[in-house]
């Protein structure tokens, strides 16, 4: 076989190939024998014809198509490797000679990674963000620790009151009638939570338990419900259970309890230091997001659409699996949306394209620098991994097929890459908090 790579455009190539007659024969012999069985010669056994005769009533190219499936795998993937090349869609094939006897003459276009011409990307200058915390985040945080501390006990004296945890019975009707979907037992709701439909919560406040209420209210234009869309409802509404928030007192038991620490300014103190760490590492992100950005922005490239395409696809297979473990499914999402899937696809184009530009620009230039995922940075990536799955890096490691490893090699390689940007910038001062 010979191989000629022409280049079309800076993401497209074409790629001529010349197979020897004989190496054709054998794609011919393979059609043959994957399409004799279907195919019915008078006075033959059903896959019993011999090929010249079966060639002789429908003629020869009855097996082309089929002959060049046989042996084009192999062909593509040599020229490809001797080529270095890097397609990143299905190649397009078109025949310019063909027949028994004769070289098999065709040619293949391709997208393939483009070319990225590289600009500044060393000395970038950023801001790096300084942000400072200060007491009302450190009173804010612990308030939000007493929240989730907080218990909700039974109160029998009183009616429903606004944050009351209440439990109710309730039947919808709508124009007269008993609507699907409108009616439960045992239900808990928080009033003031806004879970309810508009109004709803409201018209509980001064309940009590054990006698009904009739509440009024009017569903939202845009309700996943088509038949109830806009529509007026009543519901009637039994409280059967009161329950108030008992938020703990904020003392040195609370600190104990919710921390390692003997007294709340102990607690107090330690908070702000964890939020001052959340904050610096915070500043941090968004030092190397801008430099990765800057350098993305100086370099150029002609990125081909079925990458952009094929990066779509994935956020959305990732987007549909997050759903499935929320218990959704994507055709229930378009539907709450109103949108098709085509929309959907539009929508993640642009992200999707910022995505692949900055991975384009990262891998040219770890290629420029020549970075590679060493074994010390490897084996610090398993470890935290290992870690993070309570296993020894020995188990973790076996654990690992020849694709995890290429995956966590690739991920490895981008941090270094980033870290190598970080290293170089240069941070400008910033007047901001």
């Amino acid at each position: 076989m010979k191989t000629t790579v022409e280049k079309i455009s800076s993401n497209k190539v074409k790629i001529s190939f010349v197979v020897e007659a004989e190496q054709f024969e054998k794609g011919m012999q393979s059609a043959y024998r994957k399409n004799v069985g279907r195919i019915s010669i008078p006075g033959f056994r059903k896959g019993k014809a011999p090929r010249k005769v079966i060639e002789a009533q429908y003629g020869e190219a009855i097996f082309y198509e089929d002959a060049v499936d046989a042996i084009f795998p192999e062909l593509y993937d040599q020229a490809i490797s001797e080529n270095k090349l890097e397609p990143v869609d299905r190649p397009s094939l078109e025949v310019q000679q063909i027949g028994s006897g004769k070289d098999l003459e065709f040619t293949v276009e391709v997208f393939v990674k483009p070319e990225v011409t590289l600009g500044q990307y060393k000395g970038i200058e950023a801001e790096k963000h300084q942000h400072a915390v200060d007491d009302e985040a450190v009173k804010a945080e612990i308030e939000r620790a007493r929240e989730r501390v907080s218990r909700y006990i039974e109160v029998e004296d009183r009616p429903v009151k606004l944050d009351d945890q209440v439990t109710i019975n309730y039947a919808g009707f709508c124009e007269g009638e008993q609507f699907e979907g409108g009616t439960a037992e045992g239900q808990k709701l928080v009033i003031g939570s806004g879970n309810f439909i508009p109004g709803f919560e409201d018209q509980l406040v001064g309940a009590e338990v054990g006698k009904e209420v009739e509440v009024n209210v009017t569903f939202p234009e845009k309700y996943h419900a088509e038949n109830l869309a806009g529509k007026p409802a009543t519901f009637k509404v039994t409280v059967t259970e009161i329950q108030e928030k008992e938020v703990p007192e904020l003392d040195d038991e609370f600190a104990k309890d919710v921390s390692d620490c003997d007294t709340l300014e102990e607690y107090r103190a330690q908070t702000k230091e964890k939020l001052q760490k959340q904050a610096d590492e915070r500043a941090d992100v968004e030092f190397e997001n801008a430099v990765v950005e800057q350098a993305v922005e100086n370099a150029q490239m002609d990125i081909p659409e079925p990458m952009v395409e094929s990066q779509v696809t994935s956020m959305l297979r990732d987007m549909e699996m997050r759903m499935m473990y929320q218990g959704l499914r994507m055709e229930d999402y378009l539907k709450y949306t109103g949108q098709t899937m085509e929309q959907m696809r539009e929508t993640q184009k642009e992200e999707a394209e910022r995505r692949v530009r900055t991975q384009l620009v990262l891998d040219a230039i770890a290629q420029a620098e020549s970075i590679e995922a060493d074994e010390e940075s490897m084996d610090k990536e398993i470890a935290k991994y290992a870690e993070q799955s309570k296993k020894s890096v020995e188990d973790f490691k076996k654990g690992l097929s020849s694709q995890d490893m290429e995956y966590l090699a690739a991920m490895v390689k981008v941090q270094k890459t980033v870290d190598f940007l970080k290293a170089e910038a240069v941070v400008k001062p910033c007047d901001c908090e």
